[in-house]
C-alpha cells in the first residue's frame, strides 16, 4: 500500500462493513461492494475484506483505471473530488461532468478547445484541466470543485426521484460527498 492521501480519506470515509437492505450494491466493505470484489477475485465474505484488499482495490478500478491518478498530478483536489464520487457512482460520471465543466469555461474555446465529454481522462482533458487551471489560479480550482460538486448532488436528485428507496442515503451522500467543509 503507497501512500495517497486521497485513497487514505475514502478509505476512512466509507468506514468498514454495511449491508442495508435498500443499498442494490449489497454488502460493501470500505466502499467495495460484493460486485466490484468478486471482479477483483475476492471470493470470501465481505465482512473480512480487508483494509489493504479494498485499498488495491480502490487504486486500480478508481483512481488508475479512469486516470484519476494522473489528475492528480494537475490538481489533488480536482482528483480527491473525482475519486471520490466515482467510488459512489461510477468513475465514467464524475470524468464526463469534469470534462462538460471544463467545455463550458473556455469561454467558447477561446481559452483552449472544447474536448469529447466521453469520460475517459486523456491528454486532451489533461491539457484543457490545465489550461483552465493556470487561466483560473486557485479560486478556479475552487470553483470547479463545486462545479463538480453540483452536478454530483443533481445525479444523486435524480437517482433518488427515480428510485425512492435511495432516500434513504441521500441526505448522507450530501452531506459527506457534496457539502463542502
Amino acid at each position: 500500500m503507497a501512500n495517497n492521501p486521497v485513497l487514505d480519506g475514502i478509505i476512512e470515509k466509507e468506514g468498514g462493513y454495511v449491508n442495508h437492505p435498500a443499498d442494490r450494491g449489497g454488502p460493501t466493505n470500505w466502499g467495495i461492494t460484493e460486485r466490484t470484489a468478486r471482479e477483483w477475485g475476492y471470493t470470501g465474505d465481505m465482512r473480512n475484506l480487508t483494509r489493504s484488499e479494498a485499498w488495491e482495490i480502490l487504486e486500480a478500478n478508481y483512481w488508475i483505471k479512469p486516470g484519476f491518478d494522473k489528475v492528480a498530478k494537475v490538481s489533488l483536489l480536482v482528483a480527491y473530488e473525482l475519486c471520490d464520487a466515482g467510488v459512489n457512482v461510477g468513475p465514467a460520471q464524475p470524468s464526463r461532468w469534469l470534462q462538460r465543466w471544463l467545455n463550458v469555461f473556455n469561454l467558447q474555446e477561446k481559452r483552449y478547445a472544447d474536448i469529447a465529454a466521453d469520460g475517459i481522462i486523456g491528454r486532451n482533458t489533461l491539457q484543457a484541466l490545465n489550461c483552465f487551471l493556470e487561466d483560473r489560479g486557485k479560486e478556479g480550482e475552487t470553483v470547479l470543485i463545486a462545479a463538480l460538486n453540483c452536478s454530483q448532488g443533481h445525479y444523486y436528485l435524480g437517482v433518488t426521484e427515480a428510485r425512492p428507496q435511495n432516500e434513504a442515503f441521500i441526505y448522507g451522500w450530501l452531506r459527506e460527498r457534496v457539502v463542502v467543509r
